[in-house]
């Protein structure tokens, strides 16, 4: 592997768990980056929003990125916000392919209705905010260079399979330059 995998996505999409299952197959390292995060601020994600604010964390999510990514090959899981700013997909496209795990709303809102470790979703209408981010978040997630849709009762090791079905064809295809497009 020449280039790091970098799987984005909603929170609930299976990012953390596709990616260790990835990483597995790969016999290369798995870096979450909201764990590394935690684990260098001695805090839970929650902690950190609710004590330094959203902005702080981006910062730090950004930092963390960076580092992990000028790193040897590896499969990287990101926090759902992460591929919002354009620093990281500057990052992210400077060593990695990044995959969108594009899973439907009603999908992650079963995967995180009664998790409290989702500070976003941490309002009085948490389905309205899940599905506001979703709509504002859906078009950047689509600029990843693979997509791959999340279904329903498809297992953690079918998605992995996928993914690294696609992105070895992705890897496969030759580049096309403005010049060659049709």
């Amino acid at each position: 592997m020449k280039r790091s995998i970098v799987l984005v996505g909603m929170m609930g999409a299976g990012k953390s768990a596709v990616g260790a299952e990835l990483a597995r197959r790969l016999g290369v390292p798995h870096l979450d980056t909201d764990a590394e995060i935690a684990r260098a601020a001695a805090a839970t994600i929650p902690e950190i929003f609710a004590r330094d604010g959203e902005d702080f964390f981006r910062a730090r999510e950004t930092e963390v990125l960076g580092r992990v990514l000028r790193g040897p090959p590896a499969v990287v899981s990101t926090g759902g916000g992460a591929w919002m700013r354009p620093e990281n997909r500057v990052l992210v496209a400077g060593a990695g392919v990044s995959v969108w795990l594009d899973c439907p709303l009603a999908l992650l809102w079963h995967r995180v209705r009664h998790k409290p470790t989702r500070p976003l979703l941490q309002t009085q209408d948490p389905l309205g905010t899940l599905t506001r981010l979703l709509e504002e978040r859906a078009p950047t997630y689509a600029l990843a260079e693979v997509i791959i849709p999340v279904r329903e009762g498809d297992s953690i090791e079918t998605t992995a399979s996928r993914v690294l079905e696609a992105v070895r064809a992705h890897q496969a295809a030759p580049a096309i330059s403005p010049a060659q497009e049709p």
